[in-house]
């Protein structure tokens, strides 16, 4: 008979930690941003590198690390989501921009890991962090039927600008 081989246990909520990014989360936060690029399951994904090469959401992580940059890691034994935001200029905006003095947010949780908060407690820290950095909002671009739309409404964003696929949400800090 073979033995029953068990996966090790899912660590509780309560040990999974959420610390400033480092340079070393790169790859990792690269990760997820292509899963929050293409979260929807029904449009085929392209590679890293074609999603990449699209200037329209290459820009969200290419030279990461500049001013206005920030990020925030979800991990137990290994990191398990990430929330970061990037400023851009008016001459290179992403989907959600508001002005050149609010960053524009992403987020990203493992498959295995969804469902547990972790997505409220990375933009819980990533809210945290935008306020220290002295930001007194933060926008995003979501498509309508994203699941993580419910997640914004609770967080306190709310819609600023529509079109028939998507919406710009905003959410006032320190509020």
């Amino acid at each position: 008979m073979t033995p029953v081989r068990r996966s090790a246990p899912r660590p509780k909520r309560g040990q999974t930690r959420i610390r400033p990014a480092a340079p070393s989360d790169l790859p990792f936060l690269k990760l997820m941003w292509f899963d929050a690029a293409f979260w929807d399951p029904t449009v085929p994904r392209p590679s890293m590198e074609q999603a990449l090469a699209i200037p329209e959401l290459g820009r969200y992580i290419q030279q990461w690390g500049r001013p206005g940059d920030a990020a925030v890691i979800a991990t137990d034994d290994r990191p398990v989501g990430a929330a970061w935001y990037r400023l851009f200029r008016s001459d290179d905006r992403g989907y959600g921009f508001v002005d050149e003095n609010t960053p524009e947010l992403g987020i990203g949780v493992t498959l295995l890991r969804r469902g547990e908060g972790l997505g409220t407690r990375l933009l819980d820290a990533l809210c945290e962090q935008a306020t220290s950095d002295g930001f007194a909002s933060v926008s995003l671009s979501v498509v309508r039927k994203n699941p993580a739309v419910r997640l914004y409404e609770r967080a306190g964003f709310v819609v600023v600008e529509s079109d028939e696929n998507s919406w710009k949400m905003v959410k006032r800090l320190g509020v």
